[in-house]
């Protein structure tokens, strides 16, 4: 009997190792992020611990000491073309994120080039790409799951939001597209069919060629036998950006009956806004 009992011991053992037939949920989940910005993407990968009524900073993040930002492996960001973050340029590709953690509020962001490290374990100081201080925020709403996020995406640039319990740190991270595009502006007007309205939009936004802009538009207008009505507006707004405001009027009542005659209730009403600050 004995025997018998030794042998169901040793297979059980066997049977079950580690519980590892046992689905459970990630105490830390992994988040994937993707977001469009400049002319490519950026991409982040981190893993989100919780508070579970933990005092945490000061206690689980210890101040002065390097933390992961996060859980498990090292958070990693993928840029897919150069930026520029808190003034220091970076090339496109993957980096790991680090951080200090300071009780004055006054952080160290780092970034390093050991995007496989597991957590701190590997980190080496000569990977880094840059350290630079950042100040820490203080929210009214906790974070429970520690969390990063894009937020303010704008052509140009973006915020790395990095948040949990009641403290936020926010980093900048721009991307120049100016000179891209202008390079592929300049290649494109060459050819025989030529991007004026994308080439006004282009001089009017982005470069702040107002004289430009206006020469592309009126060839975008040229090239069509009845314009599209917000091809008009668009000159319109030109003009009185340029301080021409005669011109504008008079662009702004083509527009007008351009809306009106397309149905375009949304640029009736852009039009007729307009023309009272012009008045």
């Amino acid at each position: 009997m004995k025997r018998v009992f030794k042998t169901f011991i040793f297979c059980a053992a066997f049977a079950i190792p580690g519980f590892s037939q046992v689905s459970m949920p990630q105490p830390s989940p992994t988040q994937y992020l993707k977001q469009n910005f400049g002319l490519s993407s950026v991409e982040l990968t981190y893993s989100r611990p919780v508070l579970k009524g933990r005092n945490v900073f000061g206690n689980v993040v210890q101040y002065d000491s390097l933390w992961r930002t996060g859980a498990n492996g090292a958070t990693k960001i993928k840029f897919n073309d150069p930026v520029e973050i808190l003034g220091h340029q970076v090339d496109s590709g993957s980096y790991a994120i680090y951080t200090i953690p300071r009780k004055n509020g006054e952080w160290t962001f780092i970034l390093n080039k050991g995007f496989n490290n597991s957590g701190v374990s590997g980190y080496n100081e000569s990977e880094d790409v840059f350290r630079e201080k950042v100040k820490a925020g203080k929210t009214t709403n906790k974070a429970e799951s520690f969390t990063m996020q894009f937020n303010d995406i704008m052509p140009e640039s973006c915020v790395l939001s990095i948040s949990w319990d009641n403290v936020v740190l926010n980093v900048p991270i721009k991307e120049n597209i100016k000179d891209k595009i202008r390079a592929q502006m300049e290649v494109e007007l060459q050819t025989d069919k030529k991007p004026y309205w994308q080439a006004a939009q282009f001089y009017h936004e982005y470069d702040n060629n107002q004289t430009k802009a206006l020469e592309m538009i009126n060839a975008a207008i040229a090239e069509n036998g009845k314009p599209p009505f917000y091809f008009v507006y668009y000159k319109a707004k030109i003009q009185q950006e340029m301080g021409d405001k005669k011109g504008a009027i008079a662009t702004t009542q083509q527009s007008l009956a351009l809306s009106k005659e397309a149905g375009s209730s949304d640029y009736v009403i852009l039009n007729e806004k307009l023309m009272k600050e012009l008045k």
